[in-house]
C-alpha cells in the first residue's frame, strides 16, 4: 500500500508557516483530500490517523451496504439516514449514489461530492442540473447535500480543461445536463410517506442497516417509493367541502398580489383541484400500513393535524401540506392542457449580442412550447411577438435576457418554467386552506390521502418540512418509559 507522512510542515520556511491557519483548519482540508479519494475508491481501503490518533479506518467495501457503512463514516449517519439511493442508466450514461432528502439540506454547499468516472469533480453545469432539480422543494438560501458517481464513454469528456483538473468539458453537455436533472428530479418526486413507515415496520430490513441506521432524535422523512391509491369514505354532507381556497384577507399591502391573482384566477380557473368524489361511509379498519401516514386524531392550535399510525405520532402542518398539493395539481393541469399565449398588440424589440441571436433561433421551437414567440430580426436584434398569459405582466425582455443566458451557459433553460412555477406557488399559496381554519377528522384524513398520493409531499412549495413523525421508543423515551 501507499503511506503519506505529514510531519513538521515548513519547518524550515517560516514566510510560508506564517500563512498557515490553525492546526484544525489544517487537517480539515487534509481530511477533506482523504474524504474524496476515499468516496471515490470504494475498492480500496484508508487509514488516517492525526498526532497519533486515528481518525478513519475504512476497509474496502464491496457491497451496497459496505459502500453505505463508508458514506456514512465519511459524510455522517444523518446524511444516508435522509439519503435517496439512485441509480439510473440511458443514453450511455449511469448515475448512481445518494442524494438527501430536501428537510436534509445545509446552510453551506459542504456535502457535494459529485465524481465522473471516478474523479471528483465540481462543473457549473453539473451543480445547475443539481440546483433545478432541487428548484421546488429546497428552502431559499439552503444547498442539496448528495454523493453522486457519473459514468460515461471516456472519450465523451475531456478532463484536461483545468489545471488541477476539477473541471471537465462533456462533449454533449445538454445531454448530461438533462439525465442529471431528470435522474433527480424524478427520484425527489417519487419520495412518499409509505416507503419510510415500511422500513420502520420491517425487523429484517432494520437489523440489516443498523450498523449505519441509529436514532437520532426525530425520524428521517419519508422513503423513496410510490404510494398505491386508497379509498377514503366521509359522510355526503362533507363531500367536497374538505379544501376550498380561502379568500385573500383585505389588506392594503396586499392589493397588489390579490390583483395579480385575481388576473390570473380568471385566465386559469378551471386549475383550482377538486377533492375526489368520496363515498358515505368511514372505514377506519384498514391495516395501518395501507396509510402511512395514519388517520387523524385531533388538531393542535388550528394549525397542525396529529395523526395516529402503526409506528407512532404524525404530525402534519396542514397549510405547508395543501398548499403542496393545491401547487400540484395546479402544475399538472397547466401543463397538462397546454400553455397559452397572448400576441402583442405592438411587438417588442430586443438589442441582443450575435451569440444571443443565435441561441435564440437555436432554441425557437422550445421557447414556443412555453407560449414564447421570439424571431430574429436582425444580425443584433429580436421581436417578442407572443408572450405566456400567465406571464404577461411580468418583465418579458429580462425574462428573454435570463433564458438566452442559460441556453447559451446550459444548452436549455429553465427561466419560463420557473416564473411560471412560481406565480403558480403563490396562487396554491393563498388558495390553501389557512390557519385557524377548524377541519373536521373527515376533512383531516382527506389531506392525509392526498399527501400519500401526491409528488413531492414532503415540503411546500417554499421547501419548508410538510409533516414529521415521533416513534413510539421517541414517546417512550421523553417519559422515561423502559426503563
Amino acid at each position: 500500500g501507499t503511506t503519506v507522512d505529514v510531519r513538521d510542515l515548513f519547518f524550515n520556511t517560516p514566510a510560508r508557516r506564517k500563512f498557515l491557519r490553525t492546526e484544525k483548519t489544517e487537517f480539515n482540508h487534509l481530511e477533506e483530500v482523504v474524504k474524496r479519494q476515499a468516496l471515490g475508491r470504494f475498492d480500496v481501503g484508508f487509514d488516517l490517523s492525526h498526532n497519533g490518533k486515528p481518525v478513519h479506518s475504512l476497509r474496502p467495501a464491496i457491497t451496497l451496504r459496505d459502500k453505505e457503512q463508508r458514506v456514512a463514516s465519511l459524510c455522517g449517519k444523518p446524511f444516508m439516514e435522509n439519503a435517496v439511493e439512485i441509480d439510473v442508466e440511458a443514453s450511455g450514461l449511469k448515475l448512481w449514489g445518494w442524494v438527501a432528502l430536501p428537510t436534509f439540506s445545509r446552510s453551506q454547499a459542504d456535502l457535494q461530492y459529485f465524481f465522473v468516472n471516478g474523479r471528483v469533480i465540481r462543473d457549473r453545469l453539473v451543480s445547475h442540473a443539481v440546483k433545478q432539480a432541487y428548484r421546488d422543494v429546497l428552502y431559499h438560501g439552503r444547498h442539496p447535500a448528495f454523493v453522486l458517481y457519473l459514468e460515461l464513454d471516456p472519450a465523451l469528456v475531456d478532463v484536461n480543461v483545468h489545471p488541477t483538473k476539477h473541471e471537465v468539458r462533456f462533449r454533449d453537455g445538454r445531454l448530461v445536463h438533462d439525465f442529471i436533472f431528470r435522474s433527480l428530479h424524478r427520484a425527489l418526486a417519487d419520495v412518499r410517506p409509505d416507503e419510510y413507515m415500511r422500513e420502520e415496520q420491517s425487523a429484517s430490513r432494520v437489523a440489516e442497516s443498523e450498523a449505519i441506521h441509529q436514532e437520532t432524535g426525530l425520524a428521517a422523512q419519508p422513503g423513496y417509493n410510490s404510494q398505491t391509491r386508497m379509498p377514503l369514505s366521509v359522510p355526503s354532507s362533507n363531500t367536497g367541502a374538505a379544501f376550498q381556497p380561502q379568500s385573500i384577507p383585505n389588506n392594503p399591502a396586499q392589493s397588489e398580489v390579490r390583483t395579480a391573482l385575481d388576473g390570473m384566477s380568471s385566465l386559469y380557473g378551471g386549475l383550482k383541484p377538486d377533492l375526489p368524489e368520496l363515498s358515505n361511509t368511514v372505514d377506519v379498519s384498514n391495516n395501518a400500513e395501507d396509510h402511512p401516514l395514519g388517520f387523524a386524531i385531533a388538531q393542535l392550535h388550528g394549525v397542525y393535524i396529529l395523526a395516529q399510525n402503526s409506528s407512532g405520532l404524525i404530525i402534519v402542518d396542514m397549510h405547508a401540506a395543501h398548499e403542496r398539493i393545491t401547487y400540484e395539481k395546479m402544475k399538472s393541469d397547466f401543463y397538462g392542457a397546454g400553455i397559452q399565449s397572448q400576441p402583442l398588440l405592438v411587438p417588442m424589440s430586443i438589442a441582443v449580442s450575435t451569440r444571443e441571436a443565435d441561441a435564440a433561433e437555436d432554441c425557437a421551437v422550445e421557447l414556443q412550447r412555453f407560449g414564447l414567440r421570439v424571431e430574429r430580426a436582425a444580425p443584433e436584434s429580436l421581436v417578442i411577438r407572443e408572450v405566456p398569459v400567465i406571464l404577461q405582466k411580468t418583465d418579458i425582455v429580462q425574462l428573454v435576457r435570463d433564458v438566452l443566458s442559460d441556453m447559451i451557459g446550459y444548452g436549455q433553460s429553465d427561466q419560463l418554467e420557473a416564473k411560471a412555477n412560481e406565480l403558480m406557488g403563490t396562487m396554491a399559496c393563498h388558495g390553501s386552506v389557512r390557519a385557524n381554519r377548524v377541519l373536521t377528522i373527515s376533512e383531516m384524513n382527506a389531506l392525509l390521502r392526498e399527501m400519500e398520493e401526491t409528488e413531492r409531499s414532503g415540503q411546500c412549495n417554499h421547501g419548508r418540512p410538510t409533516w414529521t413523525t415521533l416513534s413510539m421508543p421517541e414517546l417512550d423515551k421523553l417519559f422515561l418509559r423502559g426503563r
